[in-house]
């Protein structure tokens, strides 16, 4: 029964991913075909991360009244009809539009997915579960680029992604009895109820704010890196563009490996070890771009802060319910999902704007700051704090 539900929640996550990176892949289609203005991207991806904020916010209170495996199915359902509503659109405005269900049936499934996996599976299949996610976030735009190689046809790409989370609806559908199956025990056992907390409350929890802000900065590196990397080796070393882009994409092979590397690690070392160990290999990397070295350097340095990423997130996520307790975890998880959205979403767009005012070679400094931060945010929750054995 475990391991059924758990397969489900792995393909749940690759669905997870399979969305978040078809907007910049399918984006000068999309701008060619609807005569879009060209900063229109980031307008439709902010929306997406607003509506990901407000759901990851209310994803206690959603799960408490409705359980886990219900609003899983209606998130993947929005994002289903989201995704088919892209494929239809025939203007700029649709897109924002349909953003809306987007983001907020995202958020849900992440919160909601990653407490469940969190409470009741071990460490290791967190990193796995986030290993899906890559698989997913990869798979997307090798699923566009087909489709647009053939005649442009960027619609066709939206509603093949929207078919297979259609089709995940349906499992989900069939799966909602053993949801209930795996949570009946918990309930019989009598431990504690999920608590709605107010976000004031949330904060004065202890530990909570340098759990925020751990969360806030991975994001902040994660995503900075990603975004702004292959600018960084254009405009800083005069690396040509489709070499830059070969690159850009050694950081989510880095991710994707180094999570499933890491699950099987997870069996042997604890989420505080993972942690330290993940912030050293991606410290490792950032200071690789500071050395003056041959051009190397940029990817070799890429494939490390993304492998060393890897094991973070997931070892945070996991510790939740150590540290704040199965009572509050739920409450906790969606605040975290929430700083962790606003960090991407705040963090790299300054970095272009800083970029444009110094110089595009401040990077590696920029990283290396928001790396120390999250450091600070989570020793201030890792020591002090009980860690018997693996968590």
């Amino acid at each position: 029964m475990f391991t059924a539900l758990l397969v489900i929640i792995y393909v749940s996550f690759i669905s997870l991913g399979l969305p978040d990176s078809l907007l910049g892949s399918a984006w000068p289609a999309i701008q060619k075909s609807l005569e879009a203005p060209l900063p229109f991207a980031g307008v439709i991806s902010m929306i997406v991360s607003c509506g990901t904020v407000i759901s990851s916010l209310m994803s206690t209170r959603v799960i408490r009244r409705f359980g886990t495996g219900r609003v899983t199915l209606v998130s993947v359902a929005m994002t289903a009809f989201a995704l088919l509503g892209f494929s239809f659109a025939p203007q700029v405005g649709w897109l924002c539009l349909l953003a809306v269900p987007l983001g907020l049936g995202a958020g849900s499934v992440d919160a909601g997915l990653n407490n469940f996996v969190a409470l009741h599976y071990q460490a290791k299949h967190m990193s796995w579960l986030h290993c899906f996610w890559g698989i997913g976030a990869t798979a997307g735009p090798i699923v566009m680029a087909f489709w647009i190689d053939r005649n442009n046809n960027w619609h066709a790409g939206y509603r093949t992604i929207g078919l297979l989370q259609v089709a995940l609806v349906a499992v989900l559908l069939f799966s909602l009895p053993l949801w209930k199956k795996v949570s009946s025990p918990q309930e019989e056992a009598g431990e504690e109820a999920v608590v709605a907390l107010p976000l004031r409350q949330v904060f004065r929890l202890p530990k909570a704010k340098g759990a925020l802000l751990g969360f806030f900065c991975y994001t902040a590196v994660e995503v900075t890196a990603n975004l702004w990397t292959s600018s960084y080796a254009v405009k800083g070393f005069g690396v040509s563009e489709d070499t830059a882009a070969g690159w850009s994409s050694l950081f989510f092979l880095g991710i994707t490996i180094g999570r499933l590397l890491s699950g099987f690690v997870a069996i042997k070392l604890s989420s505080p070890t993972l942690i330290r160990v993940g912030q050293g290999i991606g410290l490792c990397g950032i200071l690789l771009l500071f050395l003056p070295l041959p051009q190397w350097r940029i990817p070799l340095g890429l494939c490390l802060i993304g492998g060393g990423c890897a094991p973070i997130f997931p070892a945070m996520l996991h510790q939740t319910p150590q540290v704040f307790g199965k009572k509050f975890s739920q409450a906790m998880m969606g605040v975290q999902m929430a700083c962790s959205y606003v960090g991407g979403m705040v963090i790299p767009p300054l970095f272009g704007f800083l970029a444009d005012f110094f110089d595009v070679r401040i990077l590696p400094a920029y990283l290396l700051l928001f790396l120390a931060l999250m450091f600070l945010g989570t020793e201030s929750i890792l020591r002090g704090s009980r860690q018997s054995g693996k968590q």
